[in-house]
């Protein structure tokens, strides 16, 4: 079930490249919150490089990806995780998620996908749904993981 959401704009960008096996080099570099921007406006273009803004996606926060979401939360350097794909020629974002978790799958996907900058109000509005469904787990000593791998935990 699904317990928060928040619609963003995913910042795209083409360079050109001088490259032997390519010729140009697509990314995700940055995100912002979607509070009623244009589905796709160009925001830079010249011969080296293009940087455009693509909105409709939305980050779904989901209580079974609670452990990821904290360890994104409380990274040292926080991300929103974007998968892309070419289509019409240009590299159009089709998913973003803020959990470790979801961002190692991926990448592990074999699709193109980017970890970016989280902005400071994503990262807050991450931080408040956690204060209200999430509780970290205890961390216990060695002691007690002694215990446990010998059957006796308790």
């Amino acid at each position: 079930m699904r317990m928060a959401s928040l619609p963003i704009a995913v910042i795209m960008q083409r360079r050109s490249l001088q490259h032997r096996w390519a010729t140009e080099a697509w990314s995700a570099v940055g995100v912002v919150a979607d509070g009623g921007l244009p589905p796709y406006r160009v925001l830079s273009q010249d011969e080296h490089r293009e940087t455009y803004l693509v909105g409709g996606l939305t980050l779904e926060l989901y209580p079974d990806e609670n452990d990821g979401y904290f360890e994104n939360c409380v990274a040292p350097e926080a991300k929103v995780f974007i998968k892309w794909r070419m289509e019409e020629g240009r590299a159009m974002p089709v998913q973003a998620s803020v959990s470790y978790a979801d961002g190692a799958r991926m990448f592990d996907s074999g699709e193109s996908a980017d970890g970016v900058p989280m902005p400071s109000d994503i990262h807050a509005w991450l931080a408040e749904y956690l204060r209200t469904h999430y509780a970290p787990p205890v961390r216990r000593g060695k002691e007690y993981k002694q215990r446990k791998q010998d059957g006796h935990a308790g």
